[in-house]
């Protein structure tokens, strides 16, 4: 009897024990859906189409009580062609997807972004609508995704205007995902490994979510527009993290500020170059008045005279030491074509100049770091290291190695040291252990850290042959432009889809068009559109930054640059509003009534700015005064000379 008394117990203590696991399972599952996956909590796959897989999050947890729906883009490609002319080739454009892919898993986790509509090949998505009582399913090509939540797939609160149109902002907790499929094998995000890694073209839009204690400096909002193109009926939903944006007029008055007052850390003693940078900030601050100096065309500079006096100081004094420690692929390694071309012109260049670089570091006014994060990027994911942080640490240990070895770095904090990076990535890989360096980066975004004043701009130069950048310079005069505005490109990041949807086959003289074919009859067509328009619209892709406005440049186009918060190339010397024109992201709607406000004589005079300054966007196999690499050098001089603190 007490033998079977204390099996009893035992049983009933093994009962507890198990529903006590039980009670801890479901609590970590609960946990884990509200913070691993704040927006869902169902997962439901199905095929798209061939190599990829649409994953469908739904059965959303709402924060907010009011509910209004939302529809979703309609994405669609041509076929199997996605190109993106004047941007990027084939595997560089499979780059930018894998680098966006990789960005946006830290923003989820961080509950700030939300990606949406991300799918392979041809495509068109639909969404349910939660006041229709009607039943709609989401198509993938010829599959279906069958529908999980009776509610609906999206909901969305709180209403708001933008640009003068009725939008929803709140809370998108549903979320489609593609995940590439190779082999039969899933693939995850951060095992992308090279640039090979989308078996097809890749269109995607951000979606972002925001908490309500950042409203007031993080908004979502959702921009409902109406889509009277050929395209499709449905409507089109496009959600943007929206930064405080910085004016022209803002950034204009950051420059003067850190012109006044210098931010740069000063050596507990003077050395002779630090006297010798004195000395000519002096001389630029007092340089003698020129009105029309030859070569140059002075209603493109902000001030002429302290440009050309800055210039010839620079060509008179300036030395740099470039380190050779470092190993080849990231160190010394110049890559001359593609989207990132810009730095490996300018290591090339450098290290294989002798008017400027010296041997002995203690000669030195400036301190060049060679390494190109590109090739940083590519060659760490061949060894398996898949995230930002790891190349940031691999970069800090190189500074700790200089730093050890020569006294330079110490001695000024790594103020007189210089990089130069065209990737995304490089703004952020440099944020921390390199943030007192002259950063001079493509990715220039001011709201991003991007130092005014400090940091200079890399152009983004897209080279189609080292062996004659110059090939095709050049396009028709006013006259010969019949076209009022071009675009042409993949819809990369936010601004492109809904440039497209006002502005696609709208006007005739404003051809906004998506992907061109990569052939040879594309890409002549894309320059023929680019020589023949008054205006060529650069809008940003995933970050600010487009190859476009240099190449409006090359094609004597003035560059119409809708990207907030970018801070435009030699933004220290030239006058951008004297040959460009600036429209805020969310003026959009009002483009054509813009472009059509500007008088014909200020057009004319803008194109001819465009002219004149274009010398300063060209690169040369042998460098030329006033060229690229001398305006990117001048930048990195100016910045640092007026760094200088004479007391």
């Amino acid at each position: 009897m007490e033998i079977s008394a204390l099996f009893q117990r035992l049983c009933l203590v093994e009962i507890r024990r198990l529903l006590m696991v039980i009670g801890v399972a479901v609590v970590v599952i609960i946990l884990f859906q509200c913070f691993a996956l704040p927006y869902g909590k169902g997962w439901s796959v199905s095929p798209a189409n061939e190599g990829s897989v649409v994953l469908l999050v739904s059965n959303p947890i709402l924060p907010n009580s009011s509910k209004s729906s939302i529809r979703v883009f309609n994405i669609m490609t041509n076929g199997s062609d996605s190109s993106d002319l004047g941007e990027e080739d084939e595997a560089e454009i499979a780059d930018k997807d894998a680098d966006y892919e990789l960005k946006s898993d830290k923003i989820l986790q961080n509950d700030v972004m939300l990606k949406l509509g991300e799918t392979l090949g041809k495509s068109s998505i639909t969404v349910t609508d939660n006041t229709s009582s009607q039943e709609k399913s989401i198509e993938t090509g010829s599959k279906q995704l069958e529908q999980v939540d009776e509610n609906g797939i999206l909901e969305a609160t709180t209403s708001s205007t933008f640009g003068g149109i009725q939008s929803n902002a709140g809370t998108v907790p549903g979320v489609l995902l593609s995940i590439s499929k190779k082999n039969g094998e899933n693939r995850d995000r951060d095992s992308i490994a090279s640039d090979s890694f989308f078996p097809t073209k890749v269109i995607s839009l951000d979606h972002v979510v925001t908490q309500t204690k950042n409203a007031e400096s993080l908004q979502t909002i959702s921009v409902t527009l109406n889509n009277n193109s050929t395209r499709d009926s449905h409507s089109i939903s496009t959600l943007k993290r929206w930064e405080r944006s910085t004016s022209m007029s803002q950034m204009n008055s950051l420059l003067i500020h850190s012109l006044v007052y210098s931010h740069s850390m000063r050596p507990q003693r003077l050395y002779v170059r630090d006297r010798e940078l004195l000395s000519a900030k002096l001389e630029i601050e007092n340089a003698p008045r020129v009105d029309n100096p030859p070569g140059l065309y002075a209603y493109a500079f902000r001030n002429i005279s302290m440009f050309k006096r800055s210039y010839e100081l620079m060509e008179r004094m300036l030395k740099v030491y470039v380190y050779k420690e470092g190993e080849k692929p990231i160190f010394h390694q110049s890559k001359m074509r593609g989207i990132y071309a810009s730095e490996g012109w300018f290591m090339k260049l450098i290290e294989g100049n002798k008017k400027f670089v010296v041997r002995d570091p203690r000669k030195a006014h400036l301190f060049y770091l060679p390494f190109s994060p590109h090739m940083l990027r590519v060659a760490m994911f061949d060894r398996n290291s898949h995230n930002q942080k790891e190349l940031a640490e691999f970069l800090k240990n190189y500074v700790d190695l200089v730093a050890k070895k020569y006294s330079f770095w110490n001695r000024t904090g790594g103020t007189d040291h210089f990089l130069v990076g065209c990737h995304d990535w490089a703004s952020q890989l440099t944020r921390h252990h390199m943030r007192n360096c002259i950063r001079v980066l493509c990715n220039s975004n001011a709201a991003k850290g991007f130092k005014i004043g400090k940091d200079t701009t890399l152009p983004v130069t897209y080279i189609r042959s080292a062996e004659n950048p110059l090939k095709e310079l050049g396009g028709k005069p006013p006259s010969e432009r019949p076209i009022l505005a071009f675009f042409a490109g993949n819809m990369h990041g936010y601004v492109r889809p809904i440039l497209l949807e006002f502005w696609e086959n709208k006007e005739p003289d404003m051809k906004i068009l998506g992907p061109m074919s990569r052939d040879n009859a594309g890409k002549r067509r894309y320059r023929e559109y680019m020589k023949r328009s008054k205006y060529c619209i650069c809008a940003r892709g995933y970050e600010v930054h487009t190859p476009r406005v240099v190449e409006s440049i090359f094609y004597e186009c003035v560059p119409v640059i809708i990207s907030d918060n970018y801070v435009p190339p030699l933004f220290e010397v030239l006058n951008w509003e004297a040959f460009s024109v600036f429209i805020q992201e969310k003026d959009i709607p009002n483009l054509r009534n813009i472009l059509l406000s500007i008088p014909e004589e200020k057009y004319v005079a803008m194109q001819m700015g465009v002219k004149k300054v274009q010398q300063h966007f060209l690169w040369h196999k042998k460098p030329v005064k006033y060229d690229l690499f001398h305006m990117i050098l001048h930048s990195v001089w100016y910045n640092r000379v007026f760094q200088m603190e004479s007391k």
